[in-house]
C-alpha cells in the first residue's frame, strides 16, 4: 500500500468495510447498514454515494494482501481527522451490531480501533451502550 492519505469519507467507509469483513463474512445486513449510514448520516452529506462500491472494493483488495489489516488500519488512522474519531467508532459499532450479534473477531477489531483512535474508555463505553440500546429487541 502506498503512503497515500484517504479523504475523511473514504476513511470512514474503510472502517465500515473493515468491521464488516472482520469475521470473514460480509452479510447483506451489514452491507445494507453501510448504505444506510452513507445515505443518512450528516458526515456523509456531501459524499457521492456512487463512490461507495468502488471504495469498498478498494478496501477489500487492500485487506486481502499480506499484512493488509495492519496497513489498512494505519491508513485509516493517518487519514482520519481527530474530530471524527468518535464518529468513526460509532459507525464501526453500528456495522458490528447490524447482525444483532457481534462476533469475537469484531469485538477484537473494535478494541483495536478504539485503541488506535485513542478514544477515552468512558466515551467508547457510552458509544457502545448507545448502539446496544438502539438495537435492542422487545
Amino acid at each position: 500500500m502506498s503512503d497515500d492519505i484517504l479523504d475523511p469519507h473514504s476513511a470512514l467507509i474503510y472502517i465500515m468495510v473493515l468491521i464488516s469483513a472482520a469475521d470473514s463474512n460480509m452479510t447483506d445486513r451489514e452491507m445494507k447498514r453501510i448504505g444506510d449510514q452513507v445515505t443518512n448520516l450528516p458526515v456523509f452529506a456531501d459524499f457521492d454515494p456512487e463512490k461507495l462500491v468502488p471504495l469498498a472494493e478498494e478496501c477489500a483488495g487492500h485487506l486481502a494482501r499480506e499484512g493488509g489489516l495492519d496497513q489498512v488500519m494505519d491508513l485509516i488512522v493517518a487519514s482520519l481527522p481527530a474530530r471524527l474519531s468518535e464518529t468513526a467508532y460509532a459507525i464501526a459499532c453500528e456495522i458490528a451490531a447490524a447482525d444483532l450479534h457481534v462476533e469475537q473477531e469484531e469485538l477484537q477489531l473494535l478494541q483495536h480501533l478504539r485503541d488506535r483512535l485513542e478514544l477515552d474508555r468512558l466515551v467508547a463505553a457510552a458509544i457502545e451502550r448507545a448502539v446496544r440500546a438502539r438495537h435492542a429487541t422487545a
